[in-house]
């Protein structure tokens, strides 16, 4: 198994990608593939070796470099490859039995290979990829199409992209050094900060629930950077920590919900963490996690994955050059009711708009859930695409220009509900069928052997 640079390769970053527990069940995991591209699917509770014949989700003809489970169904993951393309992939309730070769959708714009994928936080089927063509677009999965294409802010690669809290902003860090912070809808960089780091090596970018930006990178002397940028005045960091020198690149991962920073650098055989708070100097060094073996990439669970009863705060997916390792931390409790200090009120599943709704202007906060009675989650819907209707009055924003072509794969729809579970019941009813003419057929061969004796 390899990292090829994944979740989030011009962006070199995790190479495992939780689903969010409960009806988080999946752990998916970038493999080497002969001919093409390829990625595990595994249960969570699935644990040993694994076969090679162990089924792959296959579609791809250049090596996967980014995937990202979509936020409000925990079933459908999205690809982005070295053949320049990104699918979006809806995985069966049990997992795979066979290999998946067929995408729900193919979305095709990028003329270079696409290395960061990332779905909108708060509306549904809205996807962000950027590719090594300097180039982000953003989907409309459910149509299909690319509604948005940002070509001429970035002058080279771009190392990262990530959201703000409700998805009105998403801010960039580029191989020109600088960080950008861009307002997708009006197409428009809203604030900038050339030279935010000084070192050659990647940069990398997320926004903070308050609006701030944190980044990471190296200075001059290429000692690892922790920077807090105010986006309202971009010309000062708010704080700069600097760490030691090294060349892997610090993978931030950040929890909303506590304020906590968790910095996984690539080759490091551990992993920082610092809490941000709203009082100088914003940036608090908490403590490191340390083990013997390096990481080669990181997956990192959504709180609503965690187990309350034992006091997790975070769960990492560790991969090794042959295995994924889960990295829980804990917070000691000595009572065993719930702890609300540990976990406030959560962003659940639930998408506070629907595509149209963000591309039209409107914003969503996350809707919330409280995992004090663990969270018992809905049914996740089937995710369905649609063509637009070429002739449709209300054309779409970029209308006029050449959009990227894009294939949709056919995928069977299921006209109610109630059919579907007549159709569940019929299965099981066959499955318990075949389990008693087991046993019929195992009573019947002992028979056998005893006359036989």
């Amino acid at each position: 198994m390899t990292n090829a640079t994944m979740i989030s390769g011009c962006q070199g970053s995790r190479g495992t990608a939780p689903s969010a527990q409960s009806t988080l069940t999946f752990v998916a995991i970038i493999v080497d593939a002969s001919g093409g591209g390829a990625f595990l699917v595994l249960p969570l509770n699935k644990t040993g070796r694994i076969d090679k014949s162990y089924p792959t989700v296959c579609g791809h003809t250049g090596p996967v470099l980014d995937i990202e489970w979509c936020p409000h169904n925990d079933q459908v993951i999205a690809s982005g490859s070295e053949d320049c393309t990104v699918m979006v992939w809806q995985i069966p309730e049990n997992g795979l039995v066979t290999p998946m070769a067929e995408p729900v959708v193919v979305l095709e714009g990028h003329s270079k290979r696409v290395g960061i994928i990332t779905w909108h936080p708060t509306a549904r089927n809205v996807l962000l990829s950027a590719g090594c063509d300097n180039q982000i677009i953003i989907w409309n999965v459910g149509t299909g199409q690319a509604m948005i294409s940002l070509e001429d802010m970035h002058p080279d690669v771009i190392y990262s992209a990530a959201w703000n809290r409700n998805g009105s902003l998403i801010c960039t860090s580029c191989k020109d050094k600088a960080i950008r912070v861009i307002d997708p809808r009006k197409e428009e960089i809203i604030a900038e900060k050339e030279r935010a780091h000084e070192g050659a090596r990647p940069m990398r970018a997320i926004f903070l629930s308050d609006g701030n930006v944190l980044t990471t990178g190296f200075s001059r002397l290429s000692e690892r950077q922790l920077a807090l940028w105010n986006v309202q005045n971009m010309e000062e960091p708010m704080n700069v920590t600097e760490m030691d020198p090294s060349n892997g690149v610090f993978l931030p991962f950040y929890d909303p919900d506590t304020s906590v920073v968790y910095l996984c650098g690539k080759g490091d055989s551990s992993i920082r963490y610092f809490e941000i708070t709203e009082e100088s100097p914003y940036i608090h060094y908490l403590s490191t996690y340390s083990s013997k073996e390096p990481q080669r990439g990181m997956g990192y669970m959504p709180k609503r994955g965690l187990d309350v009863n034992k006091c997790e705060i975070a769960r990492f997916f560790k991969l090794h050059e042959r295995k994924c390792e889960p990295v829980v931390m804990t917070v000691p409790r000595k009572s065993d009711l719930f702890q609300d200090d540990l976990y406030p009120d959560t962003a659940g599943p639930d998408p506070a708009l629907e595509a149209e709704e963000w591309f039209d202007g409107q914003d969503g906060e996350p809707i919330y859930i409280s995992l004090k009675n663990g969270y018992v989650p809905g049914k996740n819907r089937e995710l369905k695409v649609v063509k637009k209707n070429i002739l449709d009055s209300k054309g779409t924003k970029n209308a006029e220009n050449s959009s990227p072509a894009v294939k949709v794969a056919s995928i069977p729809s299921i006209k109610s509900e109630a059919k579907l579970d007549e159709i569940l019941k019929e299965i099981k009813s066959l499955r318990d069928l075949v389990s008693s003419q087991e046993k019929r057929i195992v009573k019947l061969e002992e028979q056998i052997s005893k006359i036989a004796i």
